[in-house]
């Protein structure tokens, strides 16, 4: 099995950071259908202004709000307005990578979505494989071998 990233919120602004809370991020439900990410879900965080790195599970907040709140000990990891990078990923055979197509969203600094792009690794037939960064929604699911709810 590989570790490999299922779904990318690359530079996503931190709008807030509530120490006293259970813990999670909390992000805006938009955001997280249109790059496949679940509720309850790991994901790692990697904060482009200081460097550090978590991982915690997302908790949905308010559909429409565009929000990106770190709770609990991943609070002390950011300063609201620091960019994040907000990656969940998924154990996969090896053979299976060329299945998955993981979404990628970049975001302007008031958290709307600049750009829709994917991930497309595919197998030649001399079994090497090909790489490239693809605009624009993927043509398909990218969980090819599970529904959305069993992912």
């Amino acid at each position: 099995m590989r570790k490999v990233i299922s779904a990318k919120l690359h530079g996503i602004t931190a709008t807030g950071a509530v120490l006293n809370y259970h813990g999670s991020i909390t992000l805006d439900p938009d955001h997280c259908d249109e790059a496949c990410i679940l509720p309850l879900e790991f994901v790692e965080i990697w904060n482009k202004a200081s460097g550090s790195r978590i991982n915690t599970y997302v908790i949905y907040g308010e559909r429409g709000s565009r929000c990106c709140v770190l709770n609990g000990a991943a609070a002390r990891t950011c300063q609201v307005g620091d960019e994040l990078i907000i990656c969940s990923s998924v154990y996969v055979e090896k053979h299976q990578i060329a299945d998955i197509k993981p979404r990628v969203l970049t975001f302007n600094p008031d958290n709307s979505i600049r750009e829709r792009m994917f991930y497309d690794a595919e197998y030649r037939e001399d079994g090497t494989m090909t790489f490239a960064v693809r605009e624009g929604p993927s043509s398909g699911n990218p969980w090819k071998a599970t529904s959305q709810a069993d992912r």
